[in-house]
């Protein structure tokens, strides 16, 4: 990303990380915009996401849902076409992976539970939290910040990979629930802040896509976008990140 290190946003991102200078706000700092910014905790908690912010989990997924194309005698896609692909669940990500290469209903619902019974075995094989995930974790928990998951991925996938990966840190972990809509919708991440006890102005969501980012701005949080997972700056600014972040513990800068 190209950065204008004469802007006023490059001059607050550089003293807000030292040297590093690694978290750029992509608005200048005004009333409403940076909430908190002349207190010395300015944020409670933080609600980030789990695909591509927490864990790498993309390997296992393309090879889950590529395992199911080939079943159906279609070919597969290179796993990097899959940052593009998910954020938005495994139905959606399974329509968007066949691309009307399916002609019936039955060979589509076929092919979905096919990449779901592929995934609950293959979903731990190549998956892992991010350099910087766990030192982050643990220095936002003893700063006394709160922290909560909220994912498009099933809860029940959710819970148990945050309970293999990162157990402990967190006090509220949300899936994809059938009575609950996903995100961008911000129902889901309003009731996790009621359930931490935080005014959504007084919360960070981090997250590496578009759809995080548009959960923010609905429920008033303050959106941060994770540049190291699968989407890039582009569609984070346009979907209104406030602020990008390029290594996980450059997020302390912020709090």
């Amino acid at each position: 990303m190209v950065q204008n290190k004469t802007s006023p946003a490059a001059s607050i991102a550089h003293s807000a990380c030292g040297a590093a200078g690694k978290i750029y706000f992509t608005a200048p700092p005004r009333a409403g915009n940076l909430p908190g910014m002349g207190e010395i905790k300015k944020f409670d908690a933080v609600v980030f996401d789990l695909d591509g912010t927490l864990l790498y989990t993309l390997q296992d997924i393309a090879d889950s849902v590529n395992a199911a194309l080939v079943d159906e005698g279609l070919a597969p896609h290179p796993v990097d076409r899959y940052r593009l692909m998910v954020g938005n669940g495994m139905d959606v990500l399974v329509e968007r992976a066949i691309a009307g290469r399916l002609d019936t209903a039955a060979a589509v619902a076929r092919c979905r539970e096919r990449a779901q019974s592929e995934y609950a075995r293959r979903y731990n094989v190549t998956s892992r939290p991010y350099d910087g995930i766990r030192p982050l974790l643990g220095e936002l928990a003893a700063r006394g910040v709160k922290m909560a998951v909220l994912s498009n991925k099933p809860d029940g996938y959710t819970t148990t990979i945050i309970r293999e990966y990162l157990d402990g840190y967190f006090s509220v972990v949300r899936g994809a629930r059938p009575d609950r809509p996903k995100k961008p919708d911000p129902a889901q991440v309003l009731e996790i802040l009621d359930a931490l006890g935080v005014e959504a102005g007084r919360a960070v969501m981090l997250g590496d896509s578009g759809s995080d980012m548009e959960t923010a701005r609905g429920a008033g949080m303050f959106p941060a976008g994770a540049l190291w997972g699968f989407r890039g700056a582009d569609e984070l600014r346009s979907s209104g990140a406030l602020t990008l972040i390029e290594h996980p513990l450059d997020l302390l800068g912020l709090l």
